[in-house]
């Protein structure tokens, strides 16, 4: 009988999504016991060393932090060192995806439409752009650090917060984007629809819209609260649908992402999907969007995690071997990908979702 692989899952990690990332962690490890297959130890982490990563005997690492730290290039860099198969993206890759502006302008390049953005200067006293706006981190997750601003009241105290946190050592940069929709999108209908979709391999799973129960899809809404609801296959028009998909494919090609990914969109009121980031380590607690949407098309969570793992290690290739460090998953799109321009500008959304000027 063949020895089963060995599979060593990574959860915690020293950010802000620690939590988050242990629930995470944890039920992809449940699931990897579950599925008979594999020889499964979990551990969890603060940061790691390469020896302590060396001192494992697994075949193969399944990582699962969220944050900086963890998905954002880091730990992918020694993971590398290392040398063995791992499951998700690879440190470029990581590190593009965790930057927000960055992103931004991939999907610039490639005609795909994104709020314009400023950099926060928390020593200008005024909001670069009409409200209403949201402020937040450039490089986080979750929603952490996010401010709804309404007024220039909210935008003032927002700022002084920001400036609070840095000077107790927490230095984030952070970015404003007009919130698409306008004040009939913040905690109300009528505005605009928070769609996501995830990636698996290169192929999307069904779009999921969620509706919090009250104000924005938050950190609570997202992992503690149950009354938020998500509606899989949501009726919104065809060609939106298309533009999500082949976007977040598109995307995740451009930036080189590999095995699993989660776009998110803003759809306006026109009928516009609006591209606000992409994330390489999408949570997998029991509230999770990415497993909801496989479990949707017919894939368990058990199946799930067996297919990522062999996305980084296929049964049948030598021990030790790994695909090329950032080979991105295959997409549909044949046309050559053009390289982000850092002068592009996204596109300007207009204000209250009102329609674009003839050209």
């Amino acid at each position: 009988m063949a020895k089963k692989k060995h599979i060593l899952v990574l959860g915690g990690g020293p950010d802000a999504e620690r939590e988050v990332s242990i629930k995470s962690a944890t039920g992809i490890a449940e699931a990897l016991k579950a599925h008979g297959g594999y020889e499964v130890t979990l551990e969890i982490i603060d940061t790691l060393s390469a020896k302590q990563l060396a001192a494992s005997d697994a075949d193969v690492i399944f990582p699962y932090l969220h944050g900086p730290y963890g998905e954002g290039g880091p730990l992918q860099d020694l993971l590398e060192e290392d040398g063995r198969p791992y499951v998700g993206s690879g440190p470029r890759a990581s590190r593009w995806a965790m930057d927000k502006i960055a992103t931004k302008a991939v999907a610039v390049s490639l005609g795909i439409e994104t709020p314009e953005y400023w950099v926060l200067n928390d020593r200008d006293p005024v909001c670069p752009c009409p409200l209403p706006v949201i402020i937040k981190p450039v490089h986080e997750g979750s929603t952490i650090g996010l401010h709804v601003c309404t007024t220039h009241a909210d935008y003032t105290v927002a700022v002084a917060a920001i400036a609070k946190e840095r000077s107790k050592g927490l230095h984030r940069s952070y970015m404003i984007e007009p919130k698409i929709g306008g004040q009939a999108s913040i905690g109300s209908r009528g505005g605009a629809r928070e769609l996501t979709v995830g990636l698996i391999d290169g192929e999307t799973l069904p779009i999921i819209e969620i509706k919090p129960h009250e104000g924005l899809y938050d950190y609570q809404a997202k992992y503690t609260r149950d009354d938020t609801q998500y509606i899989l296959d949501p009726k919104i028009p065809e060609h939106a649908a298309r533009k999500v998909t082949k976007g977040t494919r598109r995307i995740a090609k451009a930036l080189g992402i590999r095995h699993i990914a989660r776009a998110d969109f803003l759809l306006d009121r026109d009928g516009t999907p609006w591209f606000l980031e992409i994330n390489t380590t999408p949570g997998f607690t029991d509230h999770s969007l990415v497993p909801k949407a496989a479990a949707h098309a017919g894939v368990s969570m058990t199946d799930l995690c067996a297919r990522l793992v062999e996305m980084a290690a296929p049964t049948g290739t030598p021990k030790g071997r790994r695909p090329a460090e950032n080979a991105p998953a295959a997409a549909e799109e044949p046309e050559e990908l053009p390289e982000p321009s850092p002068t592009a500008k996204p596109k300007r959304k207009p204000a209250g979702g009102r329609k674009k000027a003839a050209k």
